[in-house]
């Protein structure tokens, strides 16, 4: 059988992005057919995967989350296992958190726990968003968990390291793309057209000033403006433009207000440079709000373990995990994986020493959740 890092690298290899993971389902299910027992059944979703493995004498079913899909991204690492989809990386630890959960897996099919668990191998993270649209599923409603756990990797935190906190971990989110549509014309005659360049360069001013003047000072909020388009040519006046972003803040009102104002503003350029604007928030996630009881629960096993517990701070990182645990009890946690490069790089390296660790605290943890 292949090494768990081994498994990380032909992940690695095969990036794919939301509800396009043939070739990462495909892998997954082979593996988690090859150790398959009788205890164990296999479900697939759209290109997501179920697995519950039958518990000895079970009192509820434990669930462990694990994200597959990969960022549009080119990677600039000079792994010798590198992507060989281009343009498209594993720029976010997905393969990790899909090797750590396939070893967690292994181990609890080869020595059950008292209670049943039910892994789900979840697609489109990254989007448009897979969480929700899972949970809803007859499958998810078939084998729906008592209580539910995830992990996200941490370039910042050492190997060997596990951060997390009760209640609010990580923001909500929301994707922002708005569409400005004008009258386009010669670069001679600004007078007779309406030049969507400068709306767009007027509106990304103003949507600054959204968090400065309209967000409480102690709560917090980001309206960041990733890119933007607009024109053809440099001497023909653009007749469109479209801003591409995302906000994030710490609070569902936050988010309310600052859509509303977004809106108002947009109102404000249409009938300033008389021209047309749509705006499409995509895909949005809802908070992760640990569980206090399970999460202080779980902080508790982790300082008695080997591992090196850090209470953190919440971040306005955005995870569709949010959802699994908006109804269920669970909790998400940071696992330090030491890279120099930060999450969405094309440089991010994590280290594969945090894999094997991974596994052997998550197998104790469940064993020990799991047999209570």
């Amino acid at each position: 059988m292949k090494s768990y890092v081994d498994i990380r690298r032909d992940l690695h290899r095969i990036p794919e992005l939301g509800f396009k993971e043939y070739k990462t389902q495909a892998y997954l299910l082979d593996y988690l057919k090859s150790i398959a027992t009788e205890y164990m059944e296999i479900k697939t979703w759209k290109t997501g995967i179920f697995v519950r493995i039958a518990g000895k004498s079970p009192t509820k079913t434990i669930g462990y989350r694990a994200d597959i899909d990969a960022l549009p991204i080119t990677e600039d690492t000079g792994y010798d296992f590198t992507s060989t989809h281009e343009g498209l990386m594993h720029a976010c630890g997905h393969d990790l958190h899909m090797t750590i959960a396939l070893g967690i897996v292994t181990e609890l099919a080869e020595e059950r726990i008292d209670d049943d668990v039910v892994f789900l191998f979840q697609p489109a993270e990254e989007g448009p968003g897979g969480a929700l649209p899972m949970i809803q599923s007859k499958e998810f409603e078939a084998w729906k968990p008592d209580m539910i756990v995830g992990l996200h990797i941490a370039p910042e935190y050492s190997v060997g390291t596990i951060a997390t906190k009760e209640g609010l971990l990580f923001a909500n989110t929301s994707e922002l793309f708005i569409d400005l549509k004008g009258k386009g014309g010669h670069a001679a005659f600004p007078h007779h057209a309406n030049d969507m360049v400068v709306a767009a360069s007027y509106l990304v001013m103003q949507l600054q000033s959204i968090v400065a003047r309209n967000v409480d000072p102690l709560d917090s909020a980001v309206i960041t403006i990733g890119k933007i388009t607009g024109g053809t040519v440099q001497n023909v006046i653009a007749e469109t433009a479209r801003l591409e972003g995302t906000i994030r803040t710490l609070s569902v009102t936050s988010m309310k207000k600052v859509k509303e104002r977004i809106e108002a503003v947009v109102k404000g350029i249409e009938a300033s440079f008389q021209c047309e604007a749509v705006i499409d928030y995509g895909a949005m996630y809802h908070q992760v709000y640990n569980n206090e009881v399970l999460t202080r629960e779980f902080m508790e096993y982790v300082e008695a373990s080997e591992m090196n517990l850090i209470e953190c701070k919440e971040a306005m990182t955005g995870e569709d995990f949010g959802y699994m645990i908006k109804d269920i009890p669970g909790f998400m946690f940071w696992l330090g994986v030491d890279s120099d490069y930060g999450l969405h790089h094309a440089k991010l390296m994590p280290s594969e020493g945090a894999i094997e660790k991974a596994i052997s605290f998550l197998v104790t943890y469940m064993r020990w959740k799991g047999n209570k």
